[in-house]
């Protein structure tokens, strides 16, 4: 038993969970960190690369497929002690993202305007995002492997070398901006070109430090000298996986694109409160994502090595642990609501509303904590495909109408928005519970081949 394996055995989901919360914490740090700088520019340049960055989100989700697919192979592999395959996966993810991204960073620089306009935005705001997220854009390669490296890492459970990597990504992140927004030296202002380019050099150097920190770990793992014929054989099982669970998130992100051209019918001061009140509620969200993750980890292991109870009971725990955490974080986040609130605006409407925002967050966070955590476990065990037509069906036929019901037609703006979402996160949570306590899950086969040609 290695170190690492020791570690798991003994910490379980403690030892997995706090490095990938400070990570996750670091990674969203950096799209706060952004607005918070640009905020002292104007609301028109935060709500610009507010929606420039949700449509490169959307975007880097057509590769996270692949990560999301690569990450169910490796923990089943590791699990089922098929070490030699866990390298094959590896190697063809890595493949696999990098043709993706290039073919994103393509259509991002191409088309950033007509991506834009699709929200309906004003030139003023059209000025602003357009550079960001060309700039950005073309740039989603180092994205593209710092998601894939992230996942080979996470799933050996070297979570704290991901951290390391966030936190050299953040200084150099917050140092950019700096000199981009703010004179030093006498330097020029770069506005949100030089945000995005900040942006660039900042995942490019966290990269290399992941890299260094990938081959001092896992250093024989990858197996380049058979490259396409890992691709060959594994890219079928990966995009088997990948595409129906990635399915989820990307018609999320499609629904809440679509629904933040409703929002900016309501205005700039809508979507600015939208943008402040989100960036806020990811530090929330990031909880359940950081057990959500490391509960993955856990029950893809169990279900390698044929624990399939444990791996029920597991996912369970987790729930539990994940909404008693969340729900107090919420109620922390309402009481200082207005002092957060102030980190971004002094607009006392948009602190209003934000404030409101944040009392509904108490039930939608709630919710959204059974989707991230049972999601990831369902997907640990090869269940992709329920998860993936509940969220479509559940987002494109309750989340986006009722959003427009009752935040334009029925004029309860933002606020009617936020209940629109917790209708959508609490439907579809129970209906994941109700599926893993089913555990049809459980005469699913491993999604690995059963051995490798190589």
């Amino acid at each position: 038993m290695t170190h690492q394996e020791s570690t798991l055995k003994k910490w379980g989901l403690l030892a997995l969970v706090w490095p990938i919360f400070l990570e996750q914490l670091l990674q969203m740090l950096m799209g706060s960190i952004d607005t918070i700088m640009l905020s002292q520019v104007s609301d028109e340049a935060v709500a610009a690369v507010g929606v420039a960055t949700q449509v490169y989100t959307l975007a880097t989700f057509l590769f996270g497929f692949v990560a999301t697919g690569a990450s169910v192979l490796i923990v089943q592999a590791i699990g089922a002690k098929r070490h030699s395959q866990v390298g094959e996966v590896s190697v063809a993810a890595l493949s696999l993202n990098l043709l993706v991204s290039v073919a994103i960073s393509g259509l991002l620089v191409v088309f950033a305007e007509p991506l834009l306009r699709l929200f309906k935005l004003s030139e003023e705001l059209i000025k602003y995002g357009v550079p960001y997220l060309a700039i950005v854009g073309a740039s989603s390669f180092l994205t593209s492997l710092i998601v894939t490296i992230g996942v080979i890492m996470r799933g050996h459970g070297f979570v704290r070398e991901a951290m390391v990597a966030s936190v050299i990504m953040n200084i150099f992140n917050v140092i950019g901006n700096y000199v981009a927004l703010f004179e030093p030296f006498g330097l020029p202002v770069f506005g949100t070109e030089g945000v995005a380019i900040a942006t660039v050099i900042s995942r490019f150097i966290g990269l290399v430090m992941l890299f260094i920190l990938f081959y001092k770990r896992l250093p024989d793992l990858l197996p380049y000298q058979n490259g396409i014929r890992c691709t060959r054989q594994y890219a079928l099982p990966i995009l088997r996986i990948g595409i129906p669970s990635a399915g989820e998130y990307i018609s999320y992100n499609a629904s809440q694109v679509v629904i933040t051209s409703f929002v900016a019918i309501l205005g700039t001061a809508a979507l600015a409160t939208k943008i402040y009140t989100q960036n806020l509620t990811m530090f929330i969200f990031l909880f359940s994502v950081s057990i959500g993750q490391a509960t993955q980890i856990l029950v893809g292991r169990l279900i390698g090595a044929q624990q399939s109870e444990d791996a029920y009971r597991t996912c369970l725990k987790s729930l539990k642990i994940s909404l008693v955490i969340t729900f107090g974080v919420s109620v922390i986040m309402f009481t200082f609501a207005q002092s957060l609130l102030g980190l971004f605006t002094n607009d006392p409407l948009v602190l209003e509303t934000g404030r409101t925002l944040m009392l509904l967050t108490l039930l939608l966070e709630a919710g959204r904590t059974f989707n991230i955590v049972l999601i990831g476990s369902l997907n640990a065990a090869g269940d992709v495909r329920f998860p993936v037509v509940v969220g479509i069906i559940s987002m494109w036929g309750l989340s986006v109408p009722l959003s427009y019901i009752f935040g334009i037609s029925l004029g309860f703006g933002l606020a009617g928005i936020w209940w629109a979402f917790i209708i959508d996160e609490w439907l579809r949570g129970l209906l994941m519970l109700w599926r893993w306590r089913s555990r049809s899950w459980q005469r699913i086969e491993l999604s690995l081949p059963k051995t490798s040609t190589m």
